[in-house]
C-alpha cells in the first residue's frame, strides 16, 4: 500500500512512523486511519521490525480528527469497522498499536487532542517536547471522553483521580505536569525528540529480539490481570520460552565477556 498521509523511514531494525499531514496540524483523516490500520495490522508478524518510533511532522503530533471532512464524509465509502462503521474503523488503530509485538516510541509535540492524544497513550513510551500540550478533547464538542481507548490507557498512566480531572474538564495537560503524573518518560527542547528517543533505542535493541516482544506482551497482560498468580504464570512462560532461545547463551556469555550481545532472529 502506497501511503499519503504517513510516512515510514526504515532505519535498521526501527520504523520511524510520521503522521504527515503538517498543514491539518496531522489531523486524523479517513486516508489516515487506513493507512495506519494497514501499517499496525502488517507489524504483528513483521520480524524485521523491533520497534517503533511514532511522531508528527510540523509543529504538531496530532490534533485530533478532521472534524471538517467528518461533515463532508460518505459513510458508505468507510470500511466495516465492525459494525461501527468509522467509529470501528478509527478505534481498530489503537488496538492495534496494543496488539502489535513492537514497543512504540511516541515523540510528542505541540497540540496532542483527542484521537491524537490516545495515539500517545497507546504507545508504550512518550517523550514530550516543550511545546506539548494534550487533552481529551472529545467532551468539548459534545462528546464522551471515553473514547479511542482514553477511558482505558490514561487512568493506568496516571491514576483515576487525574484521569477523572482531565476526561471530566477536557483541560489540557502540558508538558511539566504531564512529566510529575508519570504521562511521559521525560521532557527536551522540541528539536531534541529525535535525539532523546535514540537512547531508548539503543536500550531496547541491547534485549534480544523475543525478550523485547515478549516483555511489552507480558506487561500490558498483567496490567489486566485479575492476580498475581495470573501474573506470574505469563511471567513463567515468558522466560520457559526465552531461555530456550539460543540468544539467551549468548546475552549471558556478552554478560559475562563485558561486550555487547549479537542476537539473531528467533
Amino acid at each position: 500500500m502506497t501511503y499519503e498521509t504517513i510516512t515510514v523511514e526504515k532505519r535498521g531494525q526501527v520504523d520511524w512512523l510520521t503522521l504527515n499531514r503538517p498543514e491539518a496540524l496531522n489531523a486524523i483523516s479517513i486516508e489516515m486511519v487506513g493507512e495506519l490500520n494497514d501499517y499496525f495490522g502488517k507489524l504483528y508478524n513483521d520480524g524485521s521490525v523491533r520497534l517503533v518510533v511514532m511522531r508528527g511532522a510540523g509543529r504538531a503530533f496530532s490534533a485530533g480528527l478532521d472534524i471538517k471532512q467528518r461533515d463532508e464524509r460518505d459513510e458508505s465509502e468507510v470500511p466495516f469497522g465492525g459494525g461501527f462503521g468509522f467509529q470501528g474503523y478509527l478505534a481498530d488503530v489503537y488496538i492495534k498499536m496494543r496488539r502489535c509485538p513492537q514497543p512504540i516510541i511516541a515523540l510528542v509535540q505541540g497540540p496532542a487532542c483527542g484521537g491524537g492524544f490516545a495515539f500517545a497513550l497507546a504507545a508504550d513510551v512518550r517523550i514530550a517536547g516543550e511545546s506539548v500540550k494534550m487533552n481529551a478533547a472529545f467532551i468539548r464538542i459534545g462528546l464522551s471522553s471515553c473514547d479511542m481507548g482514553v477511558s482505558y490507557f490514561l487512568p493506568r498512566l496516571v491514576g483515576v483521580s487525574v484521569a477523572s480531572e482531565l476526561m471530566l474538564t477536557g483541560r489540557f495537560i502540558r508538558a511539566q505536569r504531564a512529566l510529575a503524573t508519570g504521562l511521559v518518560s521525560e521532557v527536551v527542547p522540541d528539536d531534541q525528540l529525535e535525539a532523546a528517543a535514540q537512547s531508548y533505542i539503543d536500550d531496547m535493541l541491547h534485549a534480544s529480539p523475543m525478550g523485547l516482544r515478549m516483555t511489552k506482551e507480558g506487561l500490558n497482560m498483567a496490567v489486566d490481570a485479575t492476580s498475581l498468580e495470573a501474573a506470574m504464570a505469563i511471567e513463567n512462560r515468558n522466560q520457559l520460552m526465552t531461555s530456550k532461545s539460543p540468544n539467551f547463551a549468548e546475552g549471558m556469555k556478552a554478560f559475562l565477556e563485558k561486550r555487547e550481545p549479537v542476537y539473531t532472529a528467533d
